[in-house]
């Protein structure tokens, strides 16, 4: 009894460490270039049975089932994350790359893969499917902060959130056909739009329901609001995994639609999610980087091939597949070499190369070993030089404006009162103005500045500087009209800022 406890309690000592470790490992990524995600997998292996043998984890089934599990809460935090506005205009190019574009590089890497590991064509075509989708926590983790052009950030969010359907579909269709005696086409074809207009019905049912409770049920304590949108989020893929529909885009949907609707503790719901989608991407890296061979994956036979493929992948197939996607919406050049590069593989890739593994196919630990080590490859070539490429193009817009952030005043929710944090940039219109000039309604207050380190005592004459950062108690029958005053930084707004000011001149 008293060996098992030691056991026991070595083994969470050894989780403390490892979160610890990962932790500041995200702080020096961003010095060596190198995408957090990517570290987060060195450590596993490091730790693993082939490194320092810590902790020895060789479970097929536990790491696909952590790795839909992280990649639910992931994809659930990031679509909270993305406003509808932003991708509204590029939801047609997003879903043909999503579609039109997986099938392409799946199809390119897939003759690539035939000649260069002598594979069965279904085999090959196999490897192709499951590489042939960019990945949403390696895209959100390593677009984030970066201020790349919105038109290509949000072509790139919607795309990696919608895809992994179409991956999900070519990746089990093409174990159906290795596996089964007869192999059934137009039901393959079926199944395919069930499952997309499975996931989106459901998605958009269970995110307005999700937005109407959250809204509407008045729970004793801010801390379960969270809590309750999580749940959300798992029902919504279990939903739709029963109607054998796809979960991941359900998840995604229902994700923008509560994201993007007026909630209450919006600003807890978001920070709960965003400390929670880290954990489940420290966990999900850490884990899989737990059950790779590092001995296997880094055998000169494996990082031949390996490189091959990826330059396959990297350089022909993706660009392929994106110019022609993209052959029809007006993007230009510099635009669709952006997004050819910026398509990540990274935590899908890796749980969809356990699916072969879990259904015995003869080259399923080979399949596994050269899609890891692809994963490798492009997390570091392309999430580390991605800043620069858009740089080079000139597509790195100017920090736009931030998003207002709610801070509940009371954890009980009996309370119709908020505090407003939002930070002032150039580009805002007020910009200059005096709190006395600003046309606040009657039940919003600016409580304090914060300026250069130090808090200011805000009073009329007092005038909003870019970089303020300001903290307005407001109500939230007036919360919609603040929100539009501080985001008014259109030319509009401009204009008729500088006749105003001509016309006092007069």
């Amino acid at each position: 009894m008293i060996h098992e406890i030691l056991e026991s309690n070595q083994f969470i000592t050894l989780i403390a460490l490892l979160l610890i470790m990962s932790v500041i490992v995200t702080k020096f990524s961003s010095r060596l270039g190198v995408p957090s995600l990517s570290l987060f997998i060195g450590v596993g292996m490091l730790v693993g049975s082939d490194g320092l043998n810590f902790l020895s984890f060789n479970n097929a089934e536990v790491a696909q089932m952590v790795g839909i599990l992280a990649l639910i809460v992931i994809l659930f935090e990031g679509g909270m994350q993305t406003k509808w506005s932003a991708i509204r205009p590029v939801a047609a190019p997003s879903v043909t790359l999503a579609t039109l574009g997986v099938v392409l590089t799946s199809g390119i890497v897939g003759i690539a893969a035939k000649f260069i590991l002598d594979l069965p064509w279904v085999e090959a075509f196999l490897l192709g499917s499951i590489v042939g989708s960019t990945d949403a926590a390696a895209v959100f983790a390593v677009l984030k902060g970066k201020n790349i052009r919105n038109k290509l950030e949000a072509t790139l969010e919607a795309e990696s959130g919608s895809n992994d359907p179409m991956a999900v579909f070519l990746t089990i269709s093409f174990i159906q056909v290795i596996t089964a005696d007869e192999t059934n086409i137009w039901g393959m074809i079926g199944s395919f739009f069930w499952q997309m207009g499975g996931g989106l019905v459901i998605g958009l049912l269970l995110g307005y329901g999700a937005s109407f409770a959250l809204n509407r049920i008045n729970l004793d304590s801010s801390g379960l609001y969270p809590i309750f949108a999580l749940g959300f989020a798992f029902l919504t893929y279990g939903a739709s995994s029963l109607i054998q529909a796809s979960g991941l885009l359900a998840v995604y949907v229902a994700a923008v639609l509560i994201g993007n609707a007026e909630l209450a503790y919006r600003y807890s719901i978001l920070r709960f999610h965003e400390g929670f989608g880290w954990m489940a991407q420290i966990l999900m890296f850490i884990l899989l980087g737990l059950f790779v061979y590092p001995s296997e994956v880094f055998a000169l036979p494996v990082i031949m091939d390996g490189l091959l493929i990826s330059f396959v992948l990297i350089v022909i197939a993706r660009p392929v597949a994106t110019f022609l996607s993209l052959l029809f919406f007006k993007f230009d050049w510099k635009e669709k070499t952006f997004l050819s590069w910026a398509g990540l593989r990274g935590a899908v890739p890796i749980v969809l190369a356990i699916f072969p593994l879990l259904a015995g196919i003869e080259q399923s630990p080979l399949i596994f070993n050269i899609v890891f080590f692809i994963v490798l490859v492009s997390t570091v070539v392309q999430g580390s030089t991605i800043t620069r490429v858009a740089e080079r193009f000139n597509l790195v817009s100017e920090k736009s404006t931030n998003p207002i952030h709610s801070l509940e005043l009371i954890s009980m929710g009996k309370t119709n009162v908020e505090m407003m944090e939002y930070e002032i940039t150039e580009r805002n219109y007020v910009v200059g103005q005096s709190l006395e000039h600003l046309e606040l309604p009657d039940k919003a207050l600016i409580s304090a500045i914060i300026r250069g380190g130090d808090v200011i005592t805000p009073y009329g004459q007092s005038t909003i500087q870019a970089g303020d950062t300001l903290y307005i108690m407001v109500s939230k029958r007036v919360k919609k009209e603040v929100i539009e005053l501080l985001e008014a930084g259109t030319e509009y707004n401009k204009v008729e800022k500088t006749a105003e000011n001509e016309k006092n001149r007069a």
